[in-house]
């Protein structure tokens, strides 16, 4: 048993919320965000049915003052597992929604500057990404600095 932080608390409180708000639209709105992410159905109520389990949890587990340290260990390695897999559902999805609807985007706009070696779409496209990158980093500054009160910016 561990004697969690009150960061520690937060965050897995934060998460249960933000599981629990996924797991309500993904259980009741399978239907309608299947044809949006290109993915069936039933795996996005399925995975809806299981972050319900998932959140509540990890609800518990927040409220709790001393945590089993195996447990932890778990939501932990499940939200990096999570993560990881959502990055590279995300980029397959790109490219097969780019090949599949022949909708060119941004991955075929860098195929081709590099192609044709127009240097300039090429740094365009890279300053889009970068400032991507900042924005998300930055998301996660303040969203750090909500959940952790030592955090000041």
């Amino acid at each position: 048993m561990i004697h969690p932080s009150q960061f520690l608390r937060r965050a897995l409180l934060a998460d249960a919320v933000f599981s629990g708000i996924a797991a309500m639209v993904l259980t009741l709105d399978a239907g309608a965000l299947a044809p949006l992410l290109a993915l069936p159905e039933a795996l996005l109520r399925e995975t809806g049915l299981f972050l319900i389990a998932y959140t509540g949890v990890v609800g518990w587990l927040g409220t709790r003052q001393t945590m089993p340290k195996i447990l932890v260990s778990i939501v932990i390695a499940g939200n990096i597992a999570w993560t990881v897999a959502s990055i590279a559902l995300l980029f397959s999805g790109a490219v097969l929604t780019e090949a599949t609807f022949n909708w060119p985007g941004i991955g075929h706009e860098l195929i081709f500057y590099l192609e044709n070696r127009d240097y300039t779409g090429v740094q365009g496209i890279i300053v889009f990404f970068a400032l991507v990158v900042v924005f998300f980093s930055l998301m996660i500054d303040l969203a750090s600095a909500a959940i952790d009160p030592r955090i000041r910016y």
